[in-house]
C-alpha cells in the first residue's frame, strides 16, 4: 500500500486534469497512488481520452496505482470529496483540485511537515501567477509557527478570518521572497488554506467526520473544505507552508452558486464531534504528545449509483487565488 492516496475531484476540466497528472509524474516523492473521481456529463467525459490515458499509463509505468471513477449524479463538492475519501486506504490523503500546477518537491515537503508535526493537515495555497505585479502588503500579515503546530480552540465566534488574506492572489509568492528566499521552509497559522492542495492525516480526518455532512447541503454549495479544516485545527492543529510551489491555472470556477456554505454547519459539527469523540479536542498533535510498489492494473469503474452504501462513518472553489 502506498503511503499517500492522491485524491482528485474533476468536472469539465480535461486540460486541468492533464496538468495535475503531469505534475504528479515529476514529484520527488513517489510513494503515492492516485484516485480520480469525474463528474462530467457522459457526452463530455474525458477519462478515456488519449491525453488522460497516456498520463495514466505513464504513472502506472512508474509504479503508481491509478483508479478512475465516473461518479454521477453530482451531489456537490462535499459528497465528491467524501466519495474519494471512502475509496482511499493510505495513511495520508492528498486532495488536489483539477486546476493546479505543482513544483516537483511539493508532496515531499508537505509530508515531511505533517509527519514531523503530527497535526491534522498541511496545505499549500494556490497562487495566482497573474497577480505577480499586484503586491498587497496590507494582506501579508502572516503569523508564523515558532514552535510545534498546536490545536487552536476555534468556535463559530472566534475564527481568525483575516488569516485567509495571506493566501490571496500572489501573496504566497511575495511572502516566500521575503521569508524563504533560499528555499527554507516556513510554517504559518491558518484559518483554512483552501482545498486545492491539502495533505491530511486520514485517520484524523475520519475522526472529525470527513465530509459526511454532505447530505445536509444542497448540491450547489461552497466551503466544504473550510469547515473540515476548522474542525481539524480545533482538534489537532493545521498549518500552511511556504514555499507553496502551487500555481492556480486560472480556470473559471465550477461552483457559481455560493449562497449556501458548509461553514453554517460548524457549530453543530463541533457538538457532534464532542459527543461522539469526547477526547478529540486538543487530542493529538506532536505538540501535545509523542508519536508513538509494484505496477498494477488500472481500475476504470462504471458510474456510481446514488444508493451506493457509505463505507466509513474551491474546491478551493470556496475561493481560489484568482477570484479573491
Amino acid at each position: 500500500m502506498a503511503l499517500i492516496d492522491v485524491l482528485i475531484p474533476t468536472y469539465r476540466r480535461k486540460t486541468g486534469l492533464a496538468v495535475v497528472l503531469t505534475s504528479l509524474l515529476g514529484q520527488t516523492f513517489t510513494g503515492f497512488d492516485v484516485i480520480v473521481s469525474d463528474q462530467t456529463e457522459p457526452e463530455g467525459a474525458y477519462l478515456d481520452s488519449i491525453e488522460i490515458q497516456t498520463l495514466v499509463r505513464a504513472l502506472e509505468w512508474h509504479g503508481h496505482r491509478v483508479m478512475l471513477h465516473r461518479h454521477l449524479p453530482r451531489r456537490g463538492m462535499a459528497e465528491q470529496r467524501q466519495f474519494l475519501l471512502e475509496q482511499s486506504r493510505a495513511p495520508y490523503v492528498h486532495y488536489l483540485d483539477d486546476d493546479v500546477l505543482l513544483d516537483p518537491p511539493v508532496i515531499e515537503r508537505m509530508l515531511g511537515v505533517l509527519q514531523a508535526e503530527g497535526c491534522g493537515f498541511v496545505g499549500c495555497p494556490a497562487t495566482g501567477l497573474g497577480y505577480l505585479q499586484d503586491v498587497r502588503p496590507d494582506q501579508q500579515g502572516i503569523e508564523l509557527w515558532d514552535g510545534p503546530v498546536c490545536p487552536e480552540p476555534f468556535t463559530p465566534g472566534s475564527i481568525p478570518w483575516d488569516r485567509h488574506k495571506v493566501n490571496n492572489a500572489a501573496n504566497p509568492l511575495h511572502l516566500e521572497q521575503r521569508l524563504a528566499p533560499d528555499g527554507r521552509m516556513v510554517r504559518y497559522k491558518v484559518a483554512w488554506v483552501g482545498g486545492a492542495n491539502v495533505l491530511y492525516d486520514r485517520a484524523k480526518l475520519l475522526r472529525v467526520g470527513g465530509f459526511s455532512f454532505w447530505r445536509r447541503l444542497p448540491p450547489e454549495h461552497a466551503g466544504e473544505e473550510v469547515v473540515v479544516q476548522f474542525l481539524l485545527v480545533r482538534a489537532y492543529g493545521g498549518c500552511g507552508i511556504l514555499p507553496s510551489g502551487t500555481y492556480h491555472l486560472g480556470l473559471p470556477t465550477q461552483v457559481a452558486d455560493r449562497r449556501r456554505n458548509a461553514v453554517e454547519l460548524f457549530a453543530d459539527l463541533i457538538q457532534e464531534c464532542d459527543h461522539h469523540q469526547p477526547t478529540v479536542m486538543g487530542e493529538g498533535s506532536r505538540a501535545q504528545q509523542a508519536a508513538p510498489r509494484t505496477r498494477s492494473d488500472r481500475d476504470i469503474r462504471g458510474e456510481s449509483r446514488p444508493d451506493d452504501p457509505i463505507n466509513d462513518p474551491d474546491h478551493h472553489e470556496s475561493g481560489s487565488a484568482s477570484e479573491l
